[in-house]
């Protein structure tokens, strides 16, 4: 953890909820983790073994964020699908340095930055292969250049790919 921000995986409250019917509604899909696994687990951080029985839930990252803090996210308000295990799994502990999790990092990230009221306020993209903006950009260095502006107050960081959501910040 920085001392700017907590890195934040699903709580086990949501993850309870979920479990019964997501952020759209639906009963979780079971999916059985094929080929080689490592598809990300928003519950513990980790990444999926092969065989590995998973569901997938839509979620809705920024309304669970302003329920508990009373923001407002209108427009911004996202729902999208993420890995869970489909039982409790001891959730996410931070690692012994409560550094950011391997298991969400990847060649090509987005990161949202939001106001305490629920507006996306910046972002930048981090992209380990290409040679433009974000390229160099290391997820730690792009969350504390928008954890610099005092008005922000969470930051998402997002796949660029398929723009789903990995694991949300907060101001601490």
């Amino acid at each position: 953890m920085s001392d700017q921000y907590e890195i934040r995986a699903i709580d086990p409250h949501t993850l309870k909820e979920l479990r019964v019917r997501d952020d759209a509604g639906n009963a979780p899909r079971p999916v059985t983790e094929n080929g080689e696994g490592g598809s990300p687990l928003r519950c513990c951080l980790s990444r999926s073994e092969p065989g590995e029985g998973l569901a997938l839930v839509s979620y809705a990252p920024l309304r669970r964020w302003a329920h508990e803090t009373a923001a407002e996210p209108g427009p911004y308000d996202e729902v999208g699908p993420v890995f869970i295990h489909p039982g409790d799994c001891g959730g996410w502990a931070g690692g012994a340095s409560g550094a950011f999790p391997d298991a969400m990092r990847g060649t090509r990230r987005v990161l949202r930055a939001y106001t305490a009221e629920g507006s996306i306020l910046g972002g930048r993209l981090i992209d380990g292969e290409g040679s433009g903006a974000g390229a160099g950009l290391t997820i730690e260095r792009g969350l504390a250049e928008l954890y610099e502006n005092p008005l922000v107050a969470a930051v998402h960081v997002r796949a660029v790919e398929f723009g789903c959501f990995l694991v949300e910040t907060r101001r601490v």
